[in-house]
């Protein structure tokens, strides 16, 4: 059985310079596991504990990208939210993203482009000891028509 939110966006015309938003996420050992298999990047740090407890981190670490991916999912689902495309992004990791860690993404419009509905948003990323993990810019092709969408949460994944 699949689950399903609703999910409105917020179109070029209706933001505003410093309109904000938030996306929380636990950071899992299986999706870490799970990126891993999707990107290839197989990086012992990531998927062996062993391995992983030898390193200046001292145990496994989430993929920075997996992180990048949390912000792409903040957009897409809340700011601007459907309908977006996203543009580009720099992101710098500041800190490891540790199994079992609770992220924040924070989102904030920082600029607005009068020629076409781009925008730019500032994206921090802390965990739940408010430390700055990632930090960024993003730019993003807002969407212009309004609409509210069913976010349904993709099948399981069975290896085998």
């Amino acid at each position: 059985m699949t689950s399903a939110t609703q999910a409105t966006n917020k179109t070029f015309d209706e933001i505003a310079i410093g309109d904000s938003s938030q996306y929380v996420r636990e950071v899992t050992e299986r999706e870490v596991q799970l990126f891993a298999a999707v990107s290839g990047d197989h990086n012992p740090v990531h998927l062996d504990a062993s391995y992983a407890a030898s390193t200046q981190f001292g145990e496994q670490i989430a993929h920075g990208m997996l992180t990048g991916a949390f912000v792409s999912a903040a957009i897409a689902t809340e700011l601007p939210g459907p309908g977006s495309i996203y543009l580009g992004q720099n992101l710098q990791f500041r800190a490891p993203v540790l199994l079992g860690d609770t992220i924040t993404v924070n989102l904030e419009v920082t600029g607005k482009h009068d020629s076409r509905p781009w925008v730019t948003i500032a994206c921090t990323v802390t965990n739940q000891h408010d430390k700055v993990v990632a930090k960024g810019e993003a730019s993003v092709m807002a969407p212009t028509v309004k609409e509210t969408v069913t976010l349904v949460a993709p099948p399981p994944i069975h290896f085998g």
